[in-house]
């Protein structure tokens, strides 16, 4: 089975690749440090400081084989050559929720990049994959599990 792409902007490309970098650069000396100290203080075996080094050199790893996946399989939508005449990825959408009367403001992302707090959606979410497509002036209906929304898009912008 082929390893699903990991739709990325080149700001998200970015992120994870400094992320990474620190990981592997400074976090995992850091933690190398800390279980040498851990040893040289003796029995292993009731050792708090030695067991917290391993747990975090662990997920340090894990994080690092998760992020290379990431990247392995990356493919970054060029914001600047984003259509603004249709919703896609890579693209700012300002829309108008016509239930509550509010203008909400999305950048449409890779699921990989999505941070529903930031105003970050993916390409796969429920939202996202109903205003796919759509130009400033349409009114899209969005099936939620919270319900059904419309929404009025207002404007298409790059980020």
């Amino acid at each position: 089975m082929a390893d699903k792409k990991n739709i990325l902007t080149y700001e998200g490309l970015t992120k994870y690749e400094e992320e990474l970098h620190n990981l592997k650069v400074v976090r995992r000396q850091e933690v190398a440090q800390k279980i040498k100290e851990a040893r040289e203080q003796g029995d292993l075996s009731e050792n708090a400081e030695y067991d917290a080094a391993k747990d975090e050199q662990r997920d340090i790893e894990a994080r690092i084989e998760e992020l290379e996946n990431i990247l392995k399989n990356a493919e970054v939508v060029d914001e600047d050559e984003v259509d603004l005449g249709t919703i896609n990825i890579g693209c700012k959408v300002k829309v108008l929720d016509l239930e509550l009367s509010e203008e909400v403001e999305y950048k449409i992302v890779g699921s990989t990049e999505a941070d529903s707090l930031k105003g970050r959606i993916s390409n796969e979410s429920p939202v996202g994959k109903a205003l796919i497509g759509h130009k400033a002036g349409d009114a899209v209906t969005v099936e939620t599990p919270g319900g059904k929304f419309t929404y009025k898009i207002i404007d298409i912008t790059r980020s």
